[in-house]
């Protein structure tokens, strides 16, 4: 009976290192609409006084729903003239639509 229940486990550690295992980032295109509403959402989740300026490029990692992985540029929407600065932002999506943010970091 232990040798059974150690043999299921086995195969079902086995199935999910075969689905997520082996989980790579791939490129998608920055003119995605979901990419683009993803970006405004973290910079707005970020900090709401700056204001998206363009996505530079974006990644997706599969999980059981997504991570996303945007880098950005993004300008400081109350002072004239700011320049904008770039960011890397890190978004998880559920399958649902709904996002959370798990990373917000300016790039040097």
């Amino acid at each position: 009976m232990a040798s059974r229940f150690l043999l299921l486990c086995s195969l079902f550690l086995l199935a999910a290192t075969a689905a997520y295992g082996d989980r790579q980032w791939e490129p998608i295109s920055t003119r995605d609409p979901l990419v683009r509403e993803m970006a405004e959402f973290a910079v707005y989740a970020y900090h709401p006084g700056l204001k998206l300026v363009s996505v530079l490029k974006a990644e997706r990692e599969i999980v059981p729903g997504h991570n996303y992985r945007l880098r950005l540029t993004a300008k400081d929407s109350k002072v004239r003239g700011a320049p904008p600065k770039k960011y890397v932002a890190d978004v998880y999506e559920n399958g649902q639509h709904n996002f959370t943010l798990r990373s917000f970091t300016p790039i040097p």
